[in-house]
């Protein structure tokens, strides 16, 4: 009986190298999908995630077998309390890229705001404000700086989380228009995204520290009668050349890695968490006391971590947005 060679490919996509560990807990968004709206808005929002559950929904995708039949989905929880933008960006586009030309900041800031940055003593809003509007035709793009509002979640910090994010508009002017309108106010995450729609998740995923091949990579753990090692490469290279390829699977940094989870529907939306939260609160969480989104599977990173939501950059074609028909949500406790 000749040999059946086992299955076992590597874990994980070459693409990605080299795994190293994100440089922040919150991660970079550094593309932005195209808005067709016709109002501006934010194309994205922050949260914390506060554990998993599961719900009943109606399927509505009409190419299913089981089309109008209820079926059980997995669905993450994330904890999104009023975030508040405090800057606006006007970047300018340049041979290289986008080039920041001029920033505006608002006329009162959190005072939490200073736990993250420095802020200026000494701060002339309106002098700002008119140099913005004076170099806005030549600006290609607007763009938002938003801190979250740590104190309002579940999270056990004062430090609020920084981040950019773009403003989705017909022109230029109506984007400075829409980010002059929200400076300084808090913004609520049912202003910015919907039941039913597609969102993207962008985290940092868990990290596992520093680890072997057979952990990072998944392959086989060798003989016990082999040479020096076990839990290793057999061989790594040739002798000539005298250089080890970056394909060959070595040790090092495990998770922790800025990753991205494309299409996860909007399954739920509201500001009363504790009509979702489980009995004894989520695990390693604890009780939702705001504003809540609920998206259909798992994304990345662990409890507490921040998770930025950004509108589907590739959706599904033939996606309608339209809420799903949520008959249940398990409460039962995950203690």
């Amino acid at each position: 009986m000749a040999h059946r060679k086992k299955h076992a490919p590597k874990r994980g996509s070459l693409a990605y190298l080299p795994r190293g560990r994100a440089s922040k807990f919150v991660p970079r968004i550094k593309n932005w999908p195209e808005y067709d709206g016709s109002a501006a808005k934010l194309l994205g929002f922050i949260g914390y995630k506060a554990g998993m559950t599961h719900a009943v929904v109606t399927v509505d995708n009409p190419n299913s077998p089981f089309k109008g039949q209820e079926t059980v989905i997995p669905v993450t929880v994330i904890d999104t309390p009023p975030v508040r933008p405090f800057s606006i960006r006007g970047y300018e586009a340049t041979p290289y890229g986008l080039r920041l030309v001029t920033e505006v900041l608002a006329e009162s800031l959190s005072d939490d705001l200073r736990r993250t940055m420095p802020l200026p003593k000494e701060y002339d809003y309106e002098a700002k404000m008119s140099e913005f509007e004076e170099k806005l035709d030549s600006l290609a793009e607007i763009r938002m700086l938003v801190h979250t509002q740590p104190r309002l979640a579940g999270v056990p910090k004062k430090k609020p989380d920084v981040t950019e994010y773009k403003i989705g508009a017909p022109s230029v002017t109506e984007a400075f228009e829409y980010a002059r309108g929200i400076l300084g106010t808090d913004l609520r995450v049912a202003d910015i995204l919907e039941e039913g729609m597609l969102v993207d998740a962008v985290a940092v995923t868990k990290g596992h520290g520093f680890q072997g091949p057979v952990r990072r990579w998944g392959v086989r753990i060798l003989q016990h009668k082999s040479r020096k090692t076990k839990r290793g490469v057999g061989c790594i290279g040739p002798w000539s050349p005298t250089n080890i390829r970056y394909t060959v699977p070595r040790p090092g940094q495990t998770g922790f890695h800025t990753r991205v989870s494309y299409n996860h529907a909007v399954v739920k939306m509201g500001e009363r968490g504790e009509e979702i939260t489980p009995a004894g609160g989520f695990v390693h969480y604890g009780i939702i006391r705001g504003d809540y989104v609920m998206v259909k599977g798992s994304i990345p990173g662990p409890i507490k971590r921040p998770i930025r939501l950004r509108h589907a950059i590739r959706p599904k074609k033939g996606h309608t947005v339209q809420p799903m028909q949520v008959s249940y949500i398990s409460t039962s406790s995950k203690q």
